[in-house]
């Protein structure tokens, strides 16, 4: 047990700029102890001790608020911070170097049994309140932002916002875990861009009443009446709502 603790001190050290030293982080971090008792009681579940594998389950919710199944397999160098409020399942699985904040929920849907929790790669950064839920795969280096839920796979590299969750930027560049500022807005966005269809739709409806008045007082046409049409599915509405481009999903 002690690499992966040690691994969860290092990342610690690493992103969390309050962090003073590795006794403080020992004793006043809730999301590094709550991962010191889950990596015992984890162990102990592989070896199917029965009952005592989930009393310290508890008792890790007890003393941290993070309550992590048993069953779930975390990775090294995981970050859980603040912790306060982390629901993680019993077949869950956090890859290497991931970041959760408070409230981050890594849930089941349905009573069926098997794989019923989400699977995320190494660098996830999942932000605070959200929502992760289903046997579904998030891909490598992908950021969730706060307050999303997710139902679906994600791929690699991607940044996912909304709710439902919907990937609204996708590449291969690395991410920064703490620079949550840098979320796009995808609703402003898609916003903004129905207000400019709006704006050039009135144009041409006044320009076909002007049209149309010349028309009925028997004066020539100074200028083309027409418009070019705009098609509403363009390429950011469509990712906004979900769609590909020549069909839904």
């Amino acid at each position: 047990m002690l690499n992966p603790v040690l691994a969860d001190l290092r990342i610690i050290r690493e992103r969390d700029p309050a962090a003073r030293g590795t006794l403080e982080i020992l004793l006043c971090y809730p999301g590094f102890q709550a991962l010191v008792l889950h990596r015992l009681s984890h162990r102990l579940w592989n070896l199917n001790v029965p009952l005592l594998p989930r009393l310290l389950s508890q008792l890790g919710r007890l003393f941290t608020g993070v309550e992590i199944h048993p069953g779930a397999t975390i990775g090294n160098g995981v970050f859980i911070d603040h912790g306060m409020g982390v629901v993680i399942g019993e077949t869950a699985e956090i890859g290497d170097r991931c970041l959760l904040y408070q409230g981050v929920t890594l849930g089941g849907t349905g009573k069926v049994h098997g794989k019923r929790h989400p699977t995320l790669a190494e660098n996830v950064v999942v932000g605070a309140g959200a929502n992760v839920l289903g046997a579904i795969t998030v891909g490598t280096n992908t950021r969730i932002g706060a307050g999303s839920v997710v139902l679906r796979d994600v791929g690699p590299d991607s940044t996912v916002v909304g709710v439902p969750g919907r990937v609204i930027h996708q590449s291969g560049v690395r991410i920064d875990p703490l620079a949550h500022s840098q979320l796009p807005d995808a609703e402003a966005n898609v916003i903004r861009n129905l207000m400019e269809r709006i704006n050039v739709l009135e144009n041409q409806i006044m320009n076909l009443q002007s049209c149309l008045r010349e028309v009925a007082a028997g004066r020539p046409l100074q200028e083309a009446c027409g418009g070019r049409a705009q098609s509403l599915k363009d390429r950011e509405i469509m990712e906004f709502l979900g769609e590909r481009p020549g069909g839904s999903d």
